[in-house]
């Protein structure tokens, strides 16, 4: 392999890197510029190495550790935030993906690992858009309800989700005193959550409302 190539290669992996990262990097994610730009330069060494250490038929062999290397990367940046939500999926699976380019820039597939990085780019910017459209159209919200008994009961809250057509799918409550305390994971449309919201604020006799 001629220096030019090797040089060329490293030079597509920054550039790779440096494109994807940036848009993290705006975004102010954990694997932002200098991470990704690592990561897709490493993956193309990692390439580019077996290629002059690794017997033909181990080749492959090389990128498949590659593969279960980069997992370790991308868990690092997964953690459980506020309400038991799980954080950095995305980020993870750039990292992944971004590592991926990089084998492909080793093994000389340019025009594919540029077009994956469009792609790349192309589910972080515009996607979005599309996500937040299904997000109202079906948006799960935690409700946590501190309510006097016997004025109101569980199913007090359930009907009353139906009007506003919301679905609970999950609730559970408890006594403490003379008060119930109830939280339910509620699907529906962000307006029906919104008009919800409203209903409850005004209503006097509920004692703690989070949401």
């Amino acid at each position: 392999m001629e220096p030019i190539g090797i040089l060329t290669k490293l030079i597509l992996a920054v550039l790779v890197g440096g494109i994807i990262g940036a848009e993290r990097e705006y975004r102010s994610k954990l694997a932002g510029f200098r991470t990704l730009i690592m990561i897709c330069l490493g993956a193309t060494l990692f390439t580019i190495f077996s290629r002059f250490i690794a017997a033909p038929s181990e080749v492959s062999r090389v990128a498949s550790n590659v593969v279960v290397g980069i997992g370790f990367v991308g868990a690092g940046v997964i953690f459980k935030g506020d309400n038991n939500r799980v954080n950095g999926i995305t980020t993870a699976a750039t990292i992944w993906v971004t590592a991926a380019l990089g084998v492909g820039i080793g093994a000389g597939y340019y025009v594919v690992s540029f077009l994956g990085c469009l792609f790349v780019l192309l589910t972080h910017i515009g996607f979005p858009y599309l996500e937040t459209m299904i997000d109202r159209a079906n948006r799960a919200r935690t409700y946590k309800i501190v309510f006097p008994y016997p004025e109101f009961d569980d199913q007090s809250f359930v009907k009353l989700f139906k009007e506003f057509h919301l679905t609970a799918k999950e609730g559970y409550q408890s006594k403490k005193g003379a008060w119930i305390v109830g939280e339910w994971l509620v699907y529906g449309r962000q307006k029906n959550h919104d008009r919800f919201i409203q209903y409850i604020l005004q209503e006097s006799r509920i004692e703690q409302f989070d949401f």
